[in-house]
């Protein structure tokens, strides 16, 4: 699969990502790992998913398939955050609150680093 550079920041990534928006509602986690293996078998490295995918179960997918299904290092793993479901407000963008998503992703994908990390919303 070909590969790209991701603007001038030196990570390369495969042409085509594999999204996860429904990994753990209408995808099981069975399912789920049949698709990312299949998607590296085939040269494909960007992971897409967000912090709000399925409540966050999306991410804990990816955490549980990384340490058992495939290795951390043969995927770039990109994430988003900014919504807040569950909050006063739609979306929010603070400081305080992007460091708190960042906490809980890497928490939920079981990993140190994330690769590509990037607002899911604008907040004016």
């Amino acid at each position: 699969m070909e590969q790209r550079q991701a603007g001038g920041s030196g990570l390369w990534v495969s042409r085509t990502a594999l999204g996860t928006m429904t990994w753990g509602k209408d995808t099981s986690e069975e399912e789920a790992g049949d698709q990312l293996t299949a998607f590296v078998d085939a040269g494909g490295t960007l992971v897409d998913t967000a912090d709000i995918y399925t409540g966050g179960h999306s991410e804990r997918i990816i955490g549980r398939l990384l340490t058992g299904v495939i290795r951390r290092d043969d995927v770039i793993i990109a994430t988003k955050a900014g919504h807040t479901p569950e909050g006063y407000r739609p979306c929010d963008t603070s400081r305080r609150h992007l460091l708190a998503s960042l906490d809980a992703s890497l928490r939920r994908l079981r990993t140190d680093y994330i690769d590509l990390w990037q607002l899911h919303v604008h907040d004016p």
